[in-house]
């Protein structure tokens, strides 16, 4: 046990800061599990920047959420003003004991100072010098390499303040909402199916679209039904692979809601997908997972506490984290990933 553990039952209300990606976000969710499950008396709120609100809205640990704008700095001068005003006041206003913070974001260290909360806690980065070391209580390392997952890394913040997680406490939750559940209910009904996100907002973390196509006529030639979703965003990508697949996959590209696709997500019997919110998503919900992995590390990204197969190539410079091949925006260890492989993790989960 650490000698400076915050004593949770002292603490009144807590705020967690996750200012990153939709996946990122979902990642962080076990944090919030854990402060509430070892404190229930604790309010505990949580700051995301807009655009990834759905991926916490609704928690049942969640008290308050709160967000930053990515457009306020495009408002103008006044409005973010009056925006950044705002939420300063909110938050100020709940008098915090603790914040936590998640991610390398220098709002938290200026947030730490200014709410008054007495206790807080962040990565450590010595390259930020005495400003952010000293902006918290404590400061945890950030393991390197790609050596742990990024739920393990959130959960090492608390850790760092004497609340150790257990195994059955490392849940990541999400809420689809009612809402969402009816309307899945209008566009599958009770039929099975496997569900086929391909695309990424990167194109460089991509399968290709004449390889997608080919896994999808065979699973359809095998009777299984197939679902194919992305975001508004990614629809030409899976127009691509609609072109080369001779099979009829149902196409739902572009047209759900991010709770919409969780709920969607969580009535197949399959996921197949790369590295992305969406596969962290299938994960969260418990179905078996399909993901490809190139340039991004699936020891810090795989999915997360769900029966799974990760599909790479031996590739000996991946991961490298970089935007394809020498910059080039096409990944070969992802480009070159055969469709027997993925075929084949496909079908031994489908056989469980």
């Amino acid at each position: 046990m650490v000698k400076d553990a915050v004593p949770l039952g002292e603490c009144g209300r807590a705020l967690v800061v996750k200012l990153r990606h939709h996946g990122d976000v979902l990642l962080a969710a076990p944090v919030l599990s854990l402060l509430k499950a070892r404190a229930p008396h604790l309010e505990v709120d949580a700051l995301v920047y807009d655009d990834t609100v759905p991926m916490l809205d609704g928690h049942p640990a969640l008290s308050q959420l709160y967000f930053v704008g990515r457009r306020w700095r495009t408002a103008g001068a006044l409005r973010r003003l009056g925006l950044e005003r705002h939420l300063f006041s909110t938050l100020k206003s709940r008098k915090y004991d603790l914040l936590v913070h998640l991610s390398e974001q220098p709002r938290g260290a200026w947030l730490a100072r200014l709410l008054g909360a007495r206790y807080s806690v962040a990565p450590a980065m010595p390259e930020r010098g005495a400003f952010w070391k000293r902006s918290f209580t404590h400061l945890y390392p950030l393991v390197g390499g790609g050596r742990r997952h990024q739920v393990e890394l959130n959960l090492d913040a608390l850790r760092r303040i004497g609340v150790q997680p257990g195994l059955a406490e490392r849940k990541v939750v999400f809420v689809a909402g009612p809402g969402a559940e009816r309307k899945i209910d209008e566009l599958v009904h009770d039929v099975p199916f496997v569900h086929v996100h391909p695309a990424s907002r990167w194109r460089f973390k991509c399968w290709p679209a004449d390889r997608n196509a080919e896994l999808i006529d065979r699973l359809s030639a095998e009777g299984h039904n197939v679902v194919l979703t992305s975001a508004p965003d990614e629809v030409a990508f899976i127009d691509e692979i609609l072109t080369r697949s001779k099979a009829n996959p149902v196409s739902l590209a572009g047209k759900l809601s991010i709770k919409e696709l969780g709920a969607l997500t969580a009535r197949a019997k399959l996921f197949v997908g790369v590295d992305s919110m969406p596969m962290h998503l299938a994960a969260a919900m418990g179905t078996p997972t399909v993901a490809l992995f190139g340039p991004s590390g699936e020891n810090e990204w795989g999915p997360w506490n769900v029966e799974r197969r990760v599909i790479t190539t031996t590739h000996t410079c991946r991961p490298c984290g970089y935007d394809g091949c020498g910059g080039g925006k096409l990944s070969e260890c992802l480009a070159f990933l055969p469709v027997d492989a993925v075929h084949a993790a496909a079908r031994e989960l489908l056989a469980k």
